[in-house]
């Protein structure tokens, strides 16, 4: 048996992110034996529905935990933007990290944002997506994508849609940037707490691999998420919900910024802040939209 053993999705991108994670724990830790345990979650099976029908993003981690739980394996990678902001109990995120490009892609082969014909489909699974994109340009039509990166390449490729949106940081881990006819900056479509980020998930009670997993630790990454998660865990929100949050370091204090946002692009609270600590920007940042109607926002998006 393998000295550690890797919980992961078999979509391309989480094999791939998981097999980035094998690789650098054997660098750190020469001779020691990596496997990939793959499981296929309910967010893959169910393709039907957008997951803020069935259940979140959550769908994608809470089959790994149960391995994890199980004894089937020893940690899971994850996408952070998947995870959700409150972990479950007995779970531990020892290493965040690994960043990679945070803006959203616009593939179309019709031109791009600004550019493309009025009425234009979209497909997005991501109602942050959405109403962002609806805000700028309310004359397009956004409906539901689902599927792996290549599975939805290939639906915008057959025609089903006239432009596609993804993670610019998917696509450059898979080899596919070239893909991308825009990088949407963040100041127009402001990216999802963790995205671009893995998270390297294991048992709190598994010391031994988290000594193991201490050398690929990332304390810039790690503070820069935690707080853009910390606005989701704040205002009790899960990340299926079009909320999006981003935090840069700027000298000795935390940039956060967060926008929350009705899924037709007509409502948008935006919020920003610079503190010294994670707590202290959290806070400010959802003080500000609670002050501008977060509350009633947040009721009407879970009615």
């Amino acid at each position: 048996m393998a000295d550690v053993r890797i919980a992961t999705r078999r979509s391309q991108l989480a094999v791939w992110q998981a097999s980035f994670v094998k690789g650098e724990l054997e660098r750190a830790h020469p001779g020691l034996e990596v496997a990939l345990v793959g499981l296929s979650t309910a967010g893959d099976r169910w393709l039907d529905a957008p997951l803020s029908e069935v259940g979140g993003k959550g769908l994608f981690v809470n089959e790994l935990e149960a391995a994890l739980l199980r004894g089937d394996a020893d940690l899971a990678v994850h996408s952070m933007k998947d995870v959700p902001a409150q972990l479950s109990d007995g779970f531990t995120l020892p290493v965040i990290a690994y960043r990679e490009d945070v803006r959203d892609a616009w593939i179309s082969p019709h031109g791009r944002l600004d550019d493309i014909r009025s009425g234009a489909v979209v497909g997005s699974s991501s109602l942050r997506r959405q109403a962002q994109i609806l805000a700028v340009r309310p004359d397009l039509e956004v409906r539901p994508i689902r599927g792996n990166v290549d599975t939805r390449l290939a639906k915008l490729d057959a025609g089903e849609f006239d432009a596609i949106m993804l993670a610019m940081a998917g696509l450059r881990r898979l080899g596919w940037a070239d893909r991308a006819d825009e990088a949407i900056s963040v100041a127009r479509c402001l990216p999802a707490a963790g995205q671009g980020a893995l998270g390297i998930e294991c048992l709190d009670s598994n010391e031994g691999v988290m000594r193991l997993l201490a050398p690929l630790r990332d304390p810039e990454t790690a503070v820069r998420v935690t707080a853009e998660r910390g606005v989701s865990a704040a205002l009790g929100a899960d990340c299926s919900l079009p909320l999006a949050a981003y935090a840069e370091l700027r000298e000795d204090r935390i940039w956060l910024r967060a926008l929350l946002a009705s899924p037709d692009g007509k409502a948008l609270l935006r919020a920003q802040a610079r503190h010294r600590s994670v707590e202290e920007v959290v806070s400010a940042v959802v003080a500000d939209l609670n002050a501008l109607g977060a509350a009633d926002l947040l009721s009407q998006l879970r009615a």
